[in-house]
């Protein structure tokens, strides 16, 4: 077998969503970009394995990137999931104190919201915190449609392309690939999620370290064909935001994540605890619960940061490798954002870039099943 070469102004590391996302904006702005996956396919580890909420931000902490960049992406959305004909579940969520000291905590976030630019409302009867803009999608379906959409606007994508070198020159760099394959580009973006400090130190670079945060997912069917119509948000700690109840868009109900810190980057086990963690917490705020078993269950493993969080920028041990990494949990509501913020970094790297071109129009991305299935069957998660 013949190895590949390739050629291309700038490198994406990374087929999550983050990644794809970095490749549609880039496409879309004449720019002369590769994607490539070390996977079988696109949207495997944490892109598809979330909970599939898109975020308004209405929570995230003013003055932070990842706060501006979720609320960016927020304003990018509608444009392009009408293009791509991602299917969206505009269901609104609502945070429903459960104690007294919740109460404190939600004005708290109201007040947050406000300043952000984000919609909310105080519910009278019960002091709940309404946020309307909050809605889920299929994750996988997402990336996808990100990637095919980059491709009908000149992106390239090259699976089971895992890079394990890069050589840096006068002209830019030299990427190696696990298959003996080579890839010259004049900037590499590393978006390669829970193992973007593997990419990173291959440059010499120890800037950050990247650990795998677990968070599991059990997934109910509601009798009678019942269902939840809208998300079901905790009042968040300083630590997670808890434990969320909410629609899949094929009318099943998902509650979860846990917030499990570990070290195996390939641990993607459901830990037999988990049930109890979850649904412990779960049935308080959505009693329905109560008594059901579910009929699926999965981890995700979020790309966490070693006390760092949203690392974007060139890499201090090489200008021509951008690092998009510590992406720990918003990277599906903040990756449209992210990808923009990209992009405005290449002109000062020496990578011309044109206006923003309208998203090319996808029809019928195909996901490959349910999202939450397609990973869940991969890694035989059981419950």
């Amino acid at each position: 077998m013949t190895s590949r070469t390739i050629n291309a102004s700038v490198a994406v590391i990374g087929g999550g969503v983050v990644g794809a996302a970095i490749l549609h904006t880039l496409a879309h702005r004449g720019v002369d970009a590769v994607l490539l996956e070390g996977d079988t396919d696109l949207a495997y580890s944490a892109s598809g394995t979330n909970s599939g909420v898109l975020h308004t931000g209405f929570d995230s902490t003013a003055g932070q990137l990842e706060t501006e960049l979720i609320l960016r992406s927020a304003k990018l959305r509608p444009e392009v999931l009408e293009a791509l004909n991602i299917p969206v579940l505009h269901a609104g969520a609502e945070l429903v104190p459960q104690r007294d000291e919740d109460n404190e905590v939600i004005r708290a976030l109201f007040e947050n919201a406000t300043a952000n630019g984000v919609e909310v409302h105080l519910r009278e009867s019960d002091g709940a915190l309404l946020v309307p803009g909050e809605s889920v999608t299929d994750p996988v379906a997402y990336t996808l449609g990100l990637a095919r959409s980059a491709e009908a606007a000149g992106g390239r994508i090259e699976l089971q392309a895992r890079v394990t070198g890069i050589d840096q020159s006068a002209d830019g760099l030299t990427l190696h690939l696990a298959d003996g394959g080579v890839v010259t580009t004049r900037v590499a973006i590393n978006s390669a999620g829970l193992h973007a400090d593997d990419v990173a130190r291959l440059v010499g670079d120890d800037s950050f370290e990247i650990y795998p945060r677990k968070g599991e997912f059990f997934v109910f069917e509601l009798p009678e064909r019942k269902t939840l119509d809208h998300i079901i948000l905790p009042v968040p700690t300083k630590r997670t935001k808890g434990v969320l109840v909410f629609p899949t868009l094929d009318g099943r109900v998902v509650a979860g994540p846990t917030a499990v810190d570990g070290e195996d980057k390939n641990d993607w086990s459901v830990r037999p605890t988990a049930r109890g963690e979850i649904l412990d917490k779960a049935v308080v705020q959505f009693p329905a619960l109560r008594g059901l078993d579910p009929v699926a269950a999965y981890a995700g493993l979020r790309p966490a940061g070693r006390d760092v969080n949203y690392v974007i920028g060139s890499s201090p041990a090489c200008e021509n490798l951008i690092n998009v990494a510590a992406i720990r949990s918003t990277g599906l509501s903040a990756s449209l954002g992210i990808a923009a913020y990209v992009a405005d970094l290449l002109p000062g790297l020496g990578i011309e870039t044109t206006e923003q071109k309208p998203t090319t129009p996808i029809e019928n991305v195909e996901a490959g099943g349910l999202w939450w299935q397609r990973t869940a069957d991969r890694y035989s998660a059981s419950i």
